[in-house]
């Protein structure tokens, strides 16, 4: 071992024993069997790398995983249908926040995962839709959820025309500081504009919609309302990464140069998946206004578009299962955590860790890395 891995090692195990000690309280016996584990960990995840047949297997456990999709999805969309016979109120209210963050994630994947733009303020369409339909049936009293709801997703994608013509050119992390900057300025706008947006103490009374008749007050009729809104985004989203103009996206986000040697209008496909993207997250905006029934500044900060972009890249880039999976596990898990108390965030944060050591290309992956990989050992 060289110095700088020995540097390197030396500040990895003291930053973890800072973040262990506090959850100790005085037991330092538990010190070395932690270590321990952690070693064991890092052992068993660098043998399996350097394993020919470890990573094999893994490739075709991906592989067989994901060819065999469609009896996996009846039975999971079968599952989530039934949850509400068989949950608490609590658990339910849950996942359908869990739910409205597949949909958030499955948005900020078309552009993050398609086309390779990294966004950081994507909460900022989440915040215009929330904020278009506030006003429009509880502040104004113009139009109803109905009406609200279409009317968010194309106004969140005219903001994200105007912000992405003339952003869009730019590259890396001067395109992430834009997109930054503009879920700032929404936050601050939404804070000083009281005479619409109630300023700091936002907007009440925001009522959940009927359908045919049907109420969507209670938990459960939400809950699978949510859901059908997510089975329909998906199709969609599936549908177009399945034309040509998903197939334009991935040849932009492999290569830009030649794609546009191609003949492909690279800014063109940037901002036409921008925008789709946008239009997608002011529809999850619209469906939080009317789950929460109150909207304020303070629900849409930075941390939730770190939340967002962490769901896409913890799930699988580029995969929507994978932005879906990765929303289900950053939401639900830490609540069934709960129990736990103190520790509950020191077991999320080991489960993340051992995550990316096992799945570094996301909870799901991507068919065309596990095929990559069988390839490579064949090759």
């Amino acid at each position: 071992m060289n110095a700088r891995s020995l540097g390197l090692s030396t500040f990895y195990y003291l930053g973890l024993l800072l973040i262990v000690l506090p959850f100790l309280k005085g037991n330092t016996l538990y010190l070395p069997l932690f270590f321990l584990a952690l070693w064991t960990l890092r052992r068993t995840a660098f043998a399996g790398e350097q394993n020919r047949t470890f990573v094999r297997l893994r490739a075709r456990v991906d592989r067989a995983v994901i060819g065999n999709h469609k009896p996996l999805l009846a039975l999971l969309l079968a599952g989530a249908v039934a949850l509400p016979f068989v949950s608490s109120n609590y658990l339910i209210d849950v996942f359908t926040s869990a739910l409205l963050y597949a949909i958030l994630a499955t948005a900020l994947n078309i552009t993050v995962g398609m086309t390779g733009t990294l966004v950081l303020g994507f909460i900022g369409f989440y915040a215009i839709g929330a904020y278009t339909t506030g006003i429009l049936t509880a502040k104004l009293h113009l139009c109803g959820f109905w009406t609200a709801l279409p009317l968010s997703g194309l106004i969140a994608l005219c903001f994200g025309l105007l912000l992405g013509i003339p952003t869009l050119r730019l590259k890396g992390d001067y395109l992430a500081i834009v997109t930054l900057g503009f879920g700032e300025i929404i936050k601050i706008f939404l804070n000083n504009l009281d005479s619409y947006t109630g300023g700091p103490n936002g907007i009440l009374g925001i009522k959940k919609p009927t359908l045919f008749g049907w109420g969507l007050d209670s938990l459960p009729a939400f809950y699978w309302f949510c859901l059908l809104c997510l089975v329909v985004e998906i199709i969609i989203v599936a549908r177009i990464f399945a034309s040509r103009y998903g197939r334009a996206w991935v040849a932009v986000r492999e290569n830009e140069m030649a794609a546009a040697a191609l003949g492909i209008d690279v800014f063109r496909r940037h901002l036409l998946s921008f925008s789709l993207s946008a239009f997608f997250g002011g529809c999850a905006g619209s469906l939080f206004a009317v789950k929460q029934g109150f909207i304020s500044p303070d629900s849409f900060t930075f941390l939730e578009s770190v939340m967002v972009l962490c769901m896409v890249v913890l799930g699988g880039i580029g995969t929507i299962a994978g932005a879906v999976a990765g929303a289900l596990l950053l939401i639900v898990l830490p609540e069934l955590l709960r129990e736990f108390a103190l520790y509950r965030m020191l077991i999320f944060g080991a489960v993340m860790i051992a995550f990316m050591i096992y799945r570094p290309h996301g909870l799901v992956g991507s068919r065309a890395i596990a095929l990559e990989q069988e390839d490579s050992l064949h090759g």
